[in-house]
């Protein structure tokens, strides 16, 4: 029977992730292990980390915003700055009302995505849990069932992300364009060009309205895998240089270095939903034309 217990070689490396290595198969199981359930309802480890992660960021706004100053310090000033940077950041790529749009969810998306990675390298996620007893009176040799994972590491929270970000990616395209106009944006003749050169064109434009429609169906895909293969890879790398090196110390520059792909996978997951969001919501090629045939 399994018992609650903490890998000594994983606390002193001080990683998140990661007594998973000494068995065969992968280090880190790509499913997250059910705790417990509630009703017919399973709860993962992934999901408690992620609930304790909603509590944190409640905690610190909360915190920053309970008393307000007109020149912000501490907290207040963190959470300004963070809010003004996505803010610039959003308006300088998209248009004013699509920005105004966009900016709560991509800026939820980089503060949940960063904390969650952040977090996810705390010591103990992922090497306290459920295994089989080990070397010393707190030790085991697997940890089969982790008490904590960091959600990114989840291919179910990554592909939720995704799933929010197509769905209202796709209402914000028909509302700035139309439906008929969302057609058009993808299907439609660019350049602006007259006359019969029109019909052969619009064959072609068609075929690449076509691709274009497979790409905007591959953007939530790619959005996930590409957040939970860095992420969950590193938990893995962590995992087998924490088992494989005298007290883990293997782990330590890979460490540091998780700790710069925690913040830049926020940040490309940031972006690239912003750049999605402007193909389909941008009217760039027909405001160049007609500002060509006005001079």
């Amino acid at each position: 029977m399994g018992v609650l217990l903490w890998p000594m070689a994983a606390w002193a490396a001080g990683s998140a992730g990661h007594g998973h290595g000494t068995e065969a198969g992968p280090p880190v199981t790509p499913d997250a292990p059910v705790l417990f359930y509630v009703g017919p309802l399973p709860v993962t480890n992934s999901m408690v980390y992620t609930w304790l992660i909603a509590l944190v960021i409640f905690l610190v706004v909360r915190l920053g915003t309970r008393r307000m100053q007109e020149v912000p310090t501490g907290v207040q000033n963190l959470i300004e700055t963070a809010v003004e940077s996505l803010e610039e950041l959003t308006k300088g790529l998209l248009e004013p009302k699509v920005a105004r749009w966009s900016f709560p969810l991509v800026a939820t998306f980089f503060l949940f995505i960063v904390i969650s990675n952040l977090m996810g390298l705390l010591p103990g996620v992922g090497s306290i849990g459920w295994g089989h007893p080990g070397p010393g009176p707190f030790g085991v040799d697997h940890v089969e069932k982790p008490l904590l994972r960091p959600p990114t590491a989840d291919a179910n929270m990554t592909v939720a992300m995704a799933a929010v970000f197509f769905i209202m990616s796709t209402w914000w395209a028909i509302r700035y364009n139309g439906p008929v106009g969302l057609i058009k944006h993808i299907f439609g003749v660019k350049g602006g060009m007259r006359g019969w050169i029109v019909i052969p064109l619009s064959l072609i434009f068609l075929f690449i309205g076509l691709i274009e429609v497979i790409s905007i169906c591959i953007r939530p895909v790619a959005l996930a895998m590409r957040l939970y293969g860095n992420i969950y890879g590193g938990e893995s790398v962590l995992t087998i240089m924490l088992t494989h090196s005298p007290l883990g110390i293997g782990a330590l520059p890979f460490y540091f270095l998780e700790l710069l792909v925690a913040v830049v996978q926020a940040l490309v997951f940031t972006l690239l939903s912003i750049a999605f969001i402007g193909t389909l919501c941008s009217h760039v090629e027909e405001e160049e034309h007609g500002s060509a045939a006005g001079h």
